[in-house]
């Protein structure tokens, strides 16, 4: 792995980015963003993890966090590891999942090619962390993050998307609890 894709400033704040194996568009279920959003909540009350910023698209994840106790890939790695087989639970006791084979046949695909990876792979293993270090970079990202279901063509305004943070920051009250700075 490169260095530059790994958390440095253990304190840091970080945009992070991860991904569905193959950019598959998982979450298009209500019980898929429930899965994510709880596991998101449960880490801010009890892991310490600080979410500023978060957006959940079909196939990927945007996140600006921050680690209370210094351990930012420690508490991603959880969050990755056990969303991954809450995920695929669902995706398998789903009886009207029309895409139930193909999807966890393109996982356990990804899963053989991966030496760590025992059954099936959900989540790209790569994060791709970005710290924060100015106001504007902050403000860039936030923006970025928010933006991105517009610019997918989802919704007219950041605001509109349910499973985005973009709800908390104009006034009103999202699915996921924030952390304002």
């Amino acid at each position: 792995m490169s260095r530059k894709y790994k958390f440095h400033n253990k304190g840091g704040l970080y945009f992070v980015s991860f991904a569905v194996v193959y950019w598959i568009d998982v979450f298009t279920r209500e019980e898929y963003f429930a899965v994510l959003t709880d596991s998101l909540d449960y880490c801010r009350k009890n892991k310490g993890m600080e979410i500023y910023a978060w957006c959940i698209m079909p196939s990927h994840v945007h996140l600006i966090f921050r680690a209370k106790d210094n351990n930012p890939s420690v508490l991603l790695k959880e969050l990755k590891t056990y969303t991954s087989k809450q995920l695929q639970k669902a995706i398998v006791e789903h009886n009207q999942e029309s895409r139930k084979e193909w999807m966890l046949w393109l996982m356990e695909r990804a899963g053989l090619k991966t030496s760590n990876v025992k059954h099936r792979q959900f989540w790209q293993q790569h994060n791709k962390p970005i710290e924060l270090w100015s106001a504007a970079v902050i403000d860039q990202k936030i923006d970025y993050i928010h933006n991105n279901p517009v610019e997918a063509g989802f919704v007219s305004e950041p605001e509109h998307w349910k499973y985005s943070s973009a709800i908390d920051f104009s006034g009103s009250k999202g699915v996921l609890e924030i952390d304002i700075a």
